[in-house]
């Protein structure tokens, strides 16, 4: 069979706001035994989800024209995968110099795509790890806030645990704290101003997966 390849459509995953959930009532571990989700804990935190909703307004025009140029980028990308498996077709699905022209273009264009995203992108992204990085300076202290009300003795992160029941699960109670020591945080980075350690990954343009050339049968 024909090897038919398609340019991957570059992606690049918008600011949402996450709805606030209501904390249970802190609860104490039966087992001395607690696990946490530290991420779960900032993006369910109201300084998080708040901050998020704010940057929908303060960068909606970086927003906008992130979406537009991605549409056009991803426009552009299919004319040229269409255009370049035509002429794999009519040569007979053989690769030919022109052929291998076109793809070394369209793999041209997919990175310049990805560039320029990724330049756009970047306020939005500086602002997020701006917000995650007030949060996470606190967190040290919520978990042992809620470790201590919880008279939990050890804490394990959620994600390294094989199995756990509900009542081990302080992430709500961290939550709690968080909401308790920052309420709100600032969605304007200083000048100048870097992420240093951040508690999750911001988002980011997922990376567009390269081109592969057509091969002959």
């Amino acid at each position: 069979m024909k090897t038919i390849f398609q340019a991957t459509a570059l992606a690049l995953t918008s600011m949402t706001a996450i709805a606030i959930t209501a904390a249970p009532a802190v609860a104490q571990t039966k087992s001395g035994i607690a696990v946490v989700d530290l991420e779960e804990a900032v993006v369910k935190s109201a300084a998080f989800t708040t901050a998020m909703t704010q940057m929908q307004t303060t960068y909606k025009p970086q927003l906008d024209q992130i979406n537009t140029r991605r549409t056009a980028i991803e426009a552009d990308l299919k004319t040229k995968n269409d255009a370049l498996q035509a002429a794999y077709k009519a040569a007979g699905n053989k690769s030919t110099p022109a052929i291998e022209t076109q793809f070394q273009a369209l793999q041209q264009a997919q990175q310049n795509g990805q560039a320029e995203l990724q330049r756009l992108s970047q306020p939005v992204q500086l602002a997020r790890a701006y917000v995650e990085q007030q949060i996470v300076d606190k967190l040290d202290d919520a978990v042992k806030a809620a470790t201590a009300k919880t008279k939990a003795e050890i804490v394990f992160k959620k994600a390294a645990t094989e199995s756990f029941g509900a009542g081990a699960d302080i992430t709500a109670a961290v939550v709690t704290e968080l909401n308790t020591l920052v309420p709100s945080v600032g969605i304007t980075p200083p000048a100048g101003w870097q992420p240093g350690r951040q508690q999750g990954a911001a988002a980011a343009p997922a990376p567009a997966a390269p081109a592969q050339a057509p091969k002959s049968r």
